[in-house]
């Protein structure tokens, strides 16, 4: 078993490498392109790991997650863009999707009222943005469950090759 760190404020790469019982030289032999010394400067903020990397650490790591970290804070594009997920269960990521679509249902009227002309007045902006933020909370919710189905399938919870022929199936229709 690797030692671990007792630094505070450890990144998420450390904290997941860490997790799996890894030294950095035997993360650096998992990862086959990276030395040790690079994913300690990575783990330690000292050095921007490049998007590749950061695939690779999330396939050989078994953790989508990791992506998703890396856009929503450390990509200059992303940071902007990617808002971060948080891992939930499926219940409560259900629960969610749920009731902001039961929001928005009640919203529907609204939405078409405002659009209609193709413009948005200046009385109509509070509720469009009203409206704008419950389609927002349903994409962050979409998210999580995506990013909840590649944690199953990655850790081997979802037979991943019947995952694979469903999807296939339902592609085609």
């Amino acid at each position: 078993m690797a030692r671990t760190s007792k630094k505070a404020n450890k990144s998420l790469y450390q904290l997941r490498r860490e997790e799996l019982g890894l030294s950095r030289e035997k993360a650096s032999e998992l990862l086959e392109s990276m030395t040790p010394e690079r994913i300690e400067r990575i783990e330690n903020g000292k050095l921007e790991a490049r998007p590749d990397e950061i695939l690779l650490m999330a396939e050989k790591y078994k953790d989508p997650h990791l992506c998703n970290h890396y856009c929503a804070n450390d990509c200059a594009i992303g940071i902007r863009n990617v808002p971060e997920i948080k891992t939930r269960d499926l219940s409560q990521i259900v629960l969610e999707m749920l009731a902001s679509l039961n929001s928005l249902k009640k919203e529907q009227e609204r939405l078409i009222e405002i659009t209609v002309d193709g413009k948005i007045e200046t009385d109509e902006i509070e509720d469009f943005i009203k409206i704008q933020e419950e389609l927002e909370q349903i994409s962050m919710t979409v998210e999580a469950l995506k990013l909840w189905s590649k944690e199953k399938l990655t850790s081997g919870q979802i037979d991943m090759e019947a995952y694979k022929a469903a999807k296939e199936k339902t592609n085609k229709r």
